[in-house]
């Protein structure tokens, strides 16, 4: 049986030694939130936070004079699902309670639904203790593209850029990979991203998208069915952009297309884990995730 959301308490909290309140996020605290962020040390430009603000919603905690110290958004994707993502929280400030009260606050306004989101290792217990289980560590992969061998095509394999008509293939093999339909999101990400598609037999069988994020480009979401497909996508956009700063997020349990990611000059910089509260919806066979199209959204 699922459990209920955690209880949420008034919008005003003791931190430290002075009082905070929470309010709904909102594009006017970009600016505020880009400063946050640098805080801590992510690479999310004015822009990346702004396609965030435009896909969920969230709360911030402000200081009594407007100071910004933590932020949680959740992003749902129909009725019974939903990621949550952007949880960050002023170091100094990180063990005071604020980014468990905006937890809560988002779990609050998710409750029914199953949740996901990719925990930091700072931020792992906080969401062990709200009941988020572990799933599968994610793999910041990162670096400038150098130049590589692309890999030998699956058998009657092509990749070539999306028109409108792949767009009902691509929803239905991100639905199996992802475990919700997620169209808003996919929305989103098509209008920012440049995509391409694995068809063979004229029928698609995977994707990728790739856009501007942080420090260069982003390569994800990526869904595939077999590491050689995920390779042939992946290297359309690698081989593309060499010499040009790019990062994937990793999440499929594969030796061989991290290995591959690795030799285009995209090492390991970080790893994260994925977690979930409630059923496990990610796929784990036929098409699955490979990349991921930002870590707060899954």
């Amino acid at each position: 049986m699922r459990r209920e959301a955690p209880k949420v308490d008034s919008d005003w909290m003791q931190v430290d030694t002075f009082k905070a309140r929470i309010e709904p996020i909102d594009t006017s605290m970009i600016r505020q939130m880009h400063a946050l962020t640098v805080s801590v040390f992510w690479p999310h430009r004015a822009p990346d936070l702004a396609l965030a603000l435009g896909l969920g919603s969230g709360y911030v905690a402000l200081d009594q004079i407007d100071r910004l110290l933590s932020t949680a958004m959740g992003f749902p994707s129909g009725e019974d699902f939903a990621t949550l993502g952007m949880m960050v929280t002023t170091p100094r400030l990180q063990s005071h309670g604020t980014g468990g009260r905006l937890l809560r606050r988002v779990m609050r306004d998710q409750a029914g639904r199953d949740l996901r989101l990719t925990a930091t290792r700072e931020g792992y217990r906080l969401y062990e203790v709200a009941g988020f289980t572990p799933v599968a560590p994610v793999h910041q992969h990162q670096g400038v593209a150098r130049a590589i061998r692309p890999p030998e095509p699956a058998r009657g394999v092509s990749v070539r850029p999306m028109i409108e008509a792949d767009l009902a293939a691509l929803r239905a093999l991100d639905l199996h990979a992802y475990g919700a339909a997620r169209d808003r999101i996919l929305d989103g990400l098509l209008k920012v991203s440049d995509v391409v598609v694995a068809e063979r037999g004229g029928e698609i069988e995977g994707y990728a998208m790739m856009r501007k994020f942080g420090k260069g480009r982003l390569i994800g979401p990526l869904v595939a069915e077999q590491d050689t497909v995920a390779m042939q996508l992946a290297a359309a956009f690698i081989t593309a952009r060499e010499g040009d700063f790019l990062r994937i997020d990793t999440i499929i349990a594969s030796e061989r297309f991290e290995a591959f990611v690795a030799a285009a000059g995209l090492g390991v910089f970080d790893t994260v884990t994925d977690m979930r509260y409630g059923r496990l919806r990610r796929a784990t066979s036929g098409p699955m995730t490979y990349a991921m199209a930002m870590q707060s959204l899954g």
